[in-house]
């Protein structure tokens, strides 16, 4: 599955830069995350719980940033898993650009490109599940990241 998206966020660069790193915003930001911890320079630990209705199971795993270009650019990989659920990995390309916001206020402009898949039960249920929804859930992840930001954001649809 792929997935993107295009972003303007009301924050300078280094600031949304700055929150995209942040454990505590990011936990508030990544739905279902029960932790998140930097373990290394560029690696964190994550245990989300997914919860399909009926089953609930935590999937454990690790983020690690790639290609980084200080506020600019990253790329981010995953992988988690998640017992009888099966595997999970992703990857994302990330792109931070200054974007000038009315009244010469400085804001940013976030695009990112994902790429996503796994195996067992989750992939059985996460193409009818996750695949006909992925885009409002991405978009519902940035809308989280600016609230716990404190700031406004605006949502980019192709047409």
């Amino acid at each position: 599955m792929q997935f993107s998206g295009k972003y303007i966020i009301d924050a300078p660069r280094q600031t949304v830069w700055e929150a995209l790193n942040d454990e505590e915003i990011l936990q508030k930001t990544i739905f279902g995350c029960q932790k998140i911890t930097w373990i290394s320079n560029s690696q964190l630990e994550i245990e989300v719980l997914v919860n399909l209705g009926v089953m609930k199971k935590s999937f454990i795993g690790y983020l690690e940033l790639e290609d980084v270009k200080e506020a600019q650019k990253y790329t981010l990989k995953g992988k988690g898993r998640g017992g009888i659920l099966g595997k999970v990995h992703a990857s994302a390309d990330i792109e931070l650009k200054d974007h000038l916001l009315d009244g010469d206020k400085s804001g940013t402009y976030l695009e990112f490109v994902a790429q996503g898949g796994g195996s067992g039960t989750i992939m059985n249920l996460g193409k009818a599940i996750i695949g006909s929804s992925a885009q409002k859930i991405i978009d519902n992840f940035f809308e989280r990241f600016a609230k716990a930001m404190g700031v406004e954001i605006v949502v980019f649809e192709d047409k």
